[in-house]
């Protein structure tokens, strides 16, 4: 970030001003994985140094780190779980929200779709989520938040967030609140525009990286999402997808998409051991480890214009697809 308070504020250093928020935050999503790695106790045997590595790291990024800790367990515990699942569960055709998306996808044209499916998942979508639970299990219920557990928040057949949560929650939102106080005095110190850009756009990158992980990792067409009477744990683990984001991606961000599919078989396995633990799942189970060549951008399209509105429920399986 040091660099970016020596980039003018003028509209030519605007390719710097790109150059310098891609950069930035591309780096800084490491930090997002070690802190996620901290919240599935996969850091550090000493279970104090982790909270502290992870909640400072998480609050830097304006996330509730316990609060997310929270419900991203009950994530790995119901992957791809249309009722108990959490990010990233698509709605029924036959539910209202279904029928909406689907007939968007209908009226628009395949690009435009497209588009709109990427902004809405890319750029707004973590703040969504965290705000107002977008893209939650059906049985929490619409809107829930990482912020608050009460009215209008607990609407749900059951609580993402317990009440005996709500101490927790505090600590996660004071971190936040922590560090947008800090930024606060710094744009007093400096200017509004200078933070937004200093911080801001490396800000909207991590929130990019994040998604598109999240989002390829557990969505295409041929993944399959479950209903209470067809899920069970394992089942929903392993609909999960490693791809090929290259040597570098991998080095910054410690692999985190290249070998989830042995991250959600044991979330407590570090990132350093992930990749010998991915080795050995596809020598001994390889019609269970999937993985897609296809390249990232690719995917990514695919996804948007392919997976962007309801889930339809297969006859045979049972199972609910795109």
């Amino acid at each position: 970030m040091g660099i970016g308070s020596q980039i003018p504020l003028t509209l030519l250093a605007t390719p710097l001003w790109v150059l310098y928020g891609i950069g930035c935050g591309t780096i800084a999503m490491g930090c997002w994985v070690l802190a996620h790695e901290c919240g599935h106790n996969a850091f550090h045997p000493n279970r104090r140094i982790e909270g502290v590595v992870g909640f400072l790291l998480h609050s830097a990024l304006l996330v509730p780190y316990y609060s997310w800790a929270r419900s991203h367990s009950v994530h790995h515990a119901h992957c791809n779980h249309l009722e108990q699942g959490e990010t990233h569960v698509p709605p029924r055709a036959s539910s209202g929200l279904g029928q909406i998306t689907e007939q968007l996808k209908k009226t628009l044209n395949p690009t435009l779709f497209g588009i709109i499916s990427l902004f809405n998942h890319l750029v707004i979508g973590w703040p969504l989520y965290l705000l107002f639970g977008a893209t939650g299990g059906e049985d929490y219920g619409f809107p829930t938040s990482h912020f608050w557990t009460g009215h209008p928040f607990a609407n749900g057949q059951r609580n993402l967030f317990p009440e005996a949560f709500r101490k927790l929650m505090v600590r996660s939102n004071i971190g936040c609140l922590a560090m947008l106080i800090f930024l606060i005095i710094a744009a007093m110190h400096s200017s509004a525009l200078r933070v937004m850009c200093v911080y801001g756009l490396p800000y909207l990158v991590i929130n990019l990286w994040l998604t598109t992980y999240t989002w390829l990792q557990h969505t295409d067409q041929n993944i399959p999402h479950f209903s209470n009477t067809t899920w069970c744990w394992a089942m929903g683990a392993l609909q999960t997808i490693d791809r090929p984001y290259g040597p570098v991606l991998n080095l910054l961000h410690h692999g985190i998409g290249s070998t989830h599919v042995c991250h959600h078989v044991n979330s407590a396995i570090p990132h350093y051991n992930a990749w010998r633990g991915t080795a050995l799942l596809r020598q001994r189970f390889p019609e269970l480890v999937l993985y897609d060549a296809t390249p990232i951008r690719e995917a990514l399209w695919r996804i948007a214009t392919k997976c962007g509105g309801a889930v339809h429920e297969n006859p045979q399986d049972k199972a609910y697809y795109y």
